[in-house]
């Protein structure tokens, strides 16, 4: 019998795998590697949450939900940003329960976006951000963020990359894979710029309570921003709930109804069990939230401060749990030094290009791991440095 002739999905074909998960899988055929490339906690989700869930089985909370999610979970949600982040949406109609944050985004920009409509991305950025733009039949506009400047939002690079086109600006803050977490000045100053040219704001706020300096800024909280802002967020790193797979996206009434209509016709709804483990997580564990944050603070400045003292300069991060040191002052790319160090002293880091080309020349250190880890791969690196000079 004659194979189909005709074409794949050429938007598809056209993107690269995660580089993310080839060094990953890479590492994990080895023995005795120290893994800083998977961005995910090591500590397990809070026994409270883990012990809700089991009882919610033995009751049966293996249905369907809501389209819409548990409205006590939206309830929840709500008060929470409310209350944290001066955020104020309607449980019913303006907030969606999604599996992970990752279904929100893609929710969000399928909602949003028109065949060749163009999404700014300001880089480095998540890995998969651009292509989700793709997918969704948009163009993605990488723009390159200054590291000299922390990687902070600049409404004036991003303003010169608006066209008639433009329909949103895609970010994350706190950011992954630089840590940045915008400032209210800079999110005020894109917010005015998306009203003077008429584009969204999709503001990826998964890291949002592992903020350690200042406080987190929502951009919806920040002046004139509410009404364009697509919020998302979710449990998965802060909670330690990563294989949970529950999120949220918060948005207007008029596009969070667009994105419920996608939701129901293809994931319907996210599992019900980690619904109610969400709840659990939102009613009792904040303690083991700022138990988590500390220590994460606590490896921040060890391995931030380890990096600077070997010469791979690095930017303060002020969120999220990763560190992107220049790799410059090596001769290597990105590539070639995550290659030799995983090779040499069995260090997994991700190389800096797979989140865009201005990544190219760093790479990314997740510290999302118990110090003495930490401290025995600052050793290693180092050894692997002084072989190099």
């Amino acid at each position: 019998m004659t194979p189909p002739q005709k074409p794949l999905s050429r938007v598809v074909e056209a993107c690269p795998p995660s580089g993310i998960r080839r060094f990953f899988d890479l590492a994990q055929t080895m023995s005795g590697v120290i893994s800083l490339g998977v961005g995910e906690p090591d500590f397990p989700t809070p026994w409270g949450v883990r012990e809700t869930a089991i009882h919610a089985l033995t009751r049966g909370a293996t249905t369907y939900t809501s389209n819409s999610g548990l409205l006590e979970l939206r309830e929840l949600v709500c008060a929470d940003l409310a209350g944290r982040c001066g955020v104020t949406y309607r449980p019913a109609d303006e907030c969606l329960v999604t599996s992970g944050v990752s279904e929100g985004l893609d929710l969000a920009l399928r909602a949003l976006l028109n065949p060749g409509d163009e999404v700014i991305v300001p880089e480095p950025c998540y890995v998969a951000y651009q292509p989700c733009v793709a997918f969704a039949g948009g163009t993605p506009v990488p723009v390159a963020m200054d590291p000299a400047q922390g990687y902070r939002l600049d409404a004036e690079r991003i303003a010169a990359a608006v066209t008639p086109r433009t329909k949103a600006v895609l970010f994350g803050s706190p950011s992954n894979p630089t840590g940045a977490a915008q400032s209210a000045a800079d999110l005020t100053a894109l917010a005015a710029l998306a009203a003077r040219e008429d584009f969204w704001l999709v503001s990826d706020e998964i890291y949002d309570r592992l903020t350690y300096v200042g406080h987190h800024t929502s951009t919806a909280a920040v002046d004139g921003a509410w009404d364009r802002t697509v919020l998302l967020g979710g449990f998965s790193k802060s909670y330690a709930m990563t294989g949970w797979r529950v999120g949220y996206v918060c948005a207007p009434e008029p596009l969070a109804a667009l994105m419920h209509r996608i939701h129901q016709y293809t994931m319907l709804c996210a599992p019900h069990v980690s619904q109610v483990a969400a709840v659990e997580a939102l009613r009792s564990a904040e303690p083991d939230v700022a138990e988590m944050v500390a220590d994460y603070d606590r490896r921040r400045r060890l391995f931030v401060k380890g990096l600077d003292e070997l010469g791979l300069t690095c930017p303060e991060p002020g969120g999220a749990f990763y560190a992107f040191p220049s790799i410059r002052a090596s001769g290597l790319s990105s590539q070639d030094f995550a290659e030799a160090l995983l090779n040499s002293q069995k260090v997994a880091v991700v190389p800096g290009d797979v989140f865009g080309p201005s990544g190219e020349g760093h790479v990314r250190c997740s510290y999302a791991t118990a110090l003495p880890l930490l401290e025995e791969a600052l050793e290693r690196i180092g050894r692997f440095l002084t072989t190099r000079a």
